[in-house]
């Protein structure tokens, strides 16, 4: 079809050619390319809570699963029952989630180096639930340069309490997310970076007196949580590092059923995403509401007889109606 063109003209066309080419092609091509590049490492502690409690294996495999449901071209790598012997494990890893016990036996407190290499190579990191709580000073000073807060005893408490998300900040991990409440063991009165410098609350409530008022202890109560009565608590944040690098907090986790209400999974999918440094699209990362079987995937303990499955599934119902 171009038989009638000089050799001159043919050049100029393929010069035009090449720059439609590169203009049109380059970002979908690159896009596609950086979303292959993201390697998401899912790290879940062993078993030690009752049925449907902690199910840190099956949280994190559910996780990934919705992940790679919402970013099919991401990579996705789940370690269950600990951490992973793989001396390599984290290696290019974008983002890592860790979703385990904490207290004493906290595999933050005990992987410190492991973790800080793949930080300082621009790993973000993600810490879930009760993997928040470590004990020792260095692993609270350090998991707070990497997420910008932690649960410290004596200080913070994990009462169950239903906490009322009416509003949300304008950021990437609460893109899509509607107000919502939910029932959990939202830990709170978190210690956090001086002046909150670089933190961005996502889930904030105010929880009820009751949650305030036990004894003093390691998880129950102290005098400084006791004089907040009435004041709003952050239960979730983002946290920008000075060096570009990202980590997210979220205090909930502890019923494994509570990753079928949409918002809340969404919240943690986002997050996870945006520590990653991938974009969030404006509806944020939809993705299907898990089924009872999907729920039921991978629990450490067997299902007990008067569990109740209809139940559950008018409480999902009940969480995402629209």
């Amino acid at each position: 079809m171009y038989e009638h063109l000089t050799r001159t003209q043919l050049g100029c066309l393929a010069i035009v050619l090449a720059g439609i080419v590169l203009v049109w092609g380059a970002p979908a091509c690159l896009g596609e390319s950086s979303a292959v590049a993201k390697r998401v490492v899912f790290i879940a502690g062993r078993p030690s809570h009752g049925f449907g409690s902690h199910e840190h294996n099956a949280g994190c495999l559910l996780l990934a699963k919705k992940l790679k449901e919402a970013l099919p071209a991401i990579e996705t790598v789940v370690y269950t029952n600990g951490w992973p012997e793989k001396k390599d494990a984290l290696s290019g890893a974008s983002t890592i989630v860790i979703f385990a016990d904490g207290g004493g036996g906290n595999i933050i407190a005990q992987h410190l180096a492991e973790l800080e290499a793949a930080i300082k190579e621009g790993a973000g990191l993600v810490v879930l639930h009760y993997a928040l709580d470590v004990a020792s000073p260095e692993a609270r000073e350090k998991l707070k340069s990497w997420i910008g807060g932690y649960y410290e005893t004596f200080w913070s408490v994990n009462p169950t309490w239903l906490a009322e998300f009416k509003e949300l900040p304008d950021h990437p991990v609460t893109r899509g997310v509607k107000p919502f409440s939910i029932n959990d063991e939202w830990y709170y009165h978190m210690r956090f970076v001086d002046d909150m410098k670089g933190v961005t609350p996502i889930l904030t409530a105010i929880p009820p007196d009751r949650t305030r008022m036990g004894p003093d202890g390691p998880h129950s109560g102290n005098p400084a949580v006791r004089a907040r009565k009435g004041m709003p608590e952050h239960v979730a944040w983002a946290y920008e590092r000075p060096d570009g690098g990202r980590g997210f907090g979220f205090t909930g986790g502890h019923f494994h059923w509570n990753w079928a209400h949409d918002q809340y999974r969404m919240v943690v999918l986002n997050a996870i995403a945006w520590t990653a440094h991938l974009d969030i699209p404006p509806e944020g990362l939809k993705t299907k509401t898990p089924t009872i079987d999907e729920l039921l995937e991978n629990l450490d303990e067997p299902m007990p007889n008067n569990f109740d499955r209809q139940a559950l599934q008018r409480q999902i119902e009940q969480w995402n109606q629209p």
